[in-house]
């Protein structure tokens, strides 16, 4: 077999992807992407494989989430902020629940690239090619703003660092101290609503208050006050993956400069296709989308792909099927999974499953389907003797109004009060640490079965 090199998915069939028409400006955008600094680096991505394959053998637990899309308008500071204290208030719920780590990973900093189910999009009698995402063109439903341009590619690489640039300060310099973080949560759990969520939060305290007493807390331990947190996204613009790929000095091998950790999209998974030839190269963590369509035999062959030396640590498959669904494909994905002898780590993305069309016209997802897939998830696990490893979910640190339900009981009428997405819609503060409190008990309830288990 030849060695892989970063060229060759060019080879390769290519979906979901835009026809630049100056391929002149395009080529020009590669060259300057190709000459700038990776956005992460290798030593990182080894870190998270290890992480990651505790996670397969129940020794952490993943907690990835973000945007749908990030947005060149909607950037700050104040959003990358919220995103990242809400994933920080989830992953300590979840670390309670789960008494293991939880490995803590954004879709942040490169998501900017969205497959679409049809290449064009009509309004009226107005037909225009869709809108792929801030990377490629915009949102505007204008003839000139659907034109994919290459320049985007660079907006996208300098919000990215500025993005990680923040992550890295906020992760290392004290913001994310676990009893300012616990504050964070107990603002939440102090409304009437969330009642029930509150014997949790007081157990935490319980907890926190033992350390302190101890003389274990964030002014005398680094552990209790910094965290490591990774940034995730689709590889979907395999030009803009192309350009910051790097050889990694230490190892010699491939390391995706763009992200810690890349996917392949439910759309973007044939196995002969360009996105499955270019993840297969690299050293990052591999995350691969499961949808109902995924047969058996095509995850068969897609494993042996993605980690042909069956590393852990190296590929997760992230469940997405919608409620109701999950009995009638996971088992069977599950079991070709345990015929092969993988080692991937198991997540949920109750989201991508569950999105509907509301009475008063909007794209959202109830949040009773995504809880309901995530409940069915753990239960087919289970059932079939496996670990369940993690959750995936599009959420915002932002009080937006884009997902129906939860405490807060967002209704039907009032999604257009702050529908802020491009894409699809989101879980805002509230519902994405209710959320991570319900999947707390469930892993607290299979802690406590498994010992039950053991013990007989």
């Amino acid at each position: 077999m030849t060695e892989w090199q970063k060229t060759d998915w060019r080879k390769r069939p290519r979906v979901q992807m835009p026809d630049y028409p100056d391929q002149d400006k395009l080529r020009s955008v590669e060259a300057k992407l190709a000459s700038y600094p990776p956005l992460v680096f290798a030593g990182e991505a080894r870190k998270l494989r290890a992480e990651l394959a505790k996670a397969s053998r129940g020794e952490a637990f993943l907690l990835q989430g973000g945007d749908c899309a990030e947005s060149f308008a909607e950037f700050s500071a104040d959003n990358i902020r919220d995103t990242f204290k809400v994933m920080l208030q989830m992953a300590m719920v979840l670390t309670y629940g789960a008494k293991v780590p939880v490995v803590k990973v954004g879709r942040m900093a490169g998501q900017f690239a969205k497959p679409r189910s049809a290449p064009t999009e009509v309004k009226g009698d107005a037909e225009l090619p869709s809108y792929r995402g801030d990377i490629v063109n915009e949102l505007d439903f204008t003839p000139s703003a659907r034109v994919p341009n290459p320049k985007k590619m660079l907006q996208a690489y300098t919000q990215s660092a500025a993005t990680l640039n923040l992550l890295r300060a906020f992760s290392k310099g004290g913001f994310a101290d676990m009893h300012r973080v616990h504050s964070w949560t107990l603002g939440f759990t102090d409304r009437d609503e969330a009642e029930r969520y509150r014997d949790i939060a007081n157990r935490i305290q319980d907890t926190l208050d033992f350390m302190a007493a101890a003389g274990i807390d964030g002014s005398t331990t680094h552990e209790f006050s910094t965290v490591d947190f990774y940034t995730s996204h689709e590889a979907l613009l395999l030009e803009y993956e192309e350009a910051l790929t790097r050889v990694d000095s230490t190892s010699g091998q491939w390391l995706a400069g763009s992200g810690h950790m890349i996917w392949i999209g439910d759309r973007t998974r044939q196995p002969d296709g360009a996105h499955v030839e270019y993840c297969r190269g690299v050293m990052n963590p591999i995350g691969l989308k499961c949808g109902p369509s995924t047969t058996a035999e095509d995850l068969k062959v897609l494993m042996a792909k993605l980690n042909p030396k069956n590393d852990p640590g190296r590929l997760t498959l992230i469940a997405r099927f919608g409620a109701g669904k999950v009995g009638d494909h996971l088992p069977r994905l599950i079991r070709a999974v345990e015929e092969e002898g993988a080692k991937v780590v198991w997540s949920c993305d109750p989201m991508h499953g569950n999105t509907i069309k509301s009475s008063t016209g909007y794209k959202t997802r109830p949040f009773e389907l995504v809880l309901r897939e995530v409940r069915e998830f753990f239960a087919v696990h289970s059932a079939e003797g496996t670990i369940p490893g993690g959750v995936h979910f599009e959420m915002t640190g932002r009080d937006v109004t884009e997902c129906t339900g939860g405490v807060r009981a967002v209704t039907d009428e009032d999604l257009s009060d702050r529908y802020h997405t491009a894409c699809d819609p989101r879980l805002n503060a509230s519902q994405s640490l209710e959320l991570a409190f319900l999947v707390a008990e469930e892993l607290t309830n299979r802690r406590l079965a498994t010992a039950r288990a053991a013990a007989v």
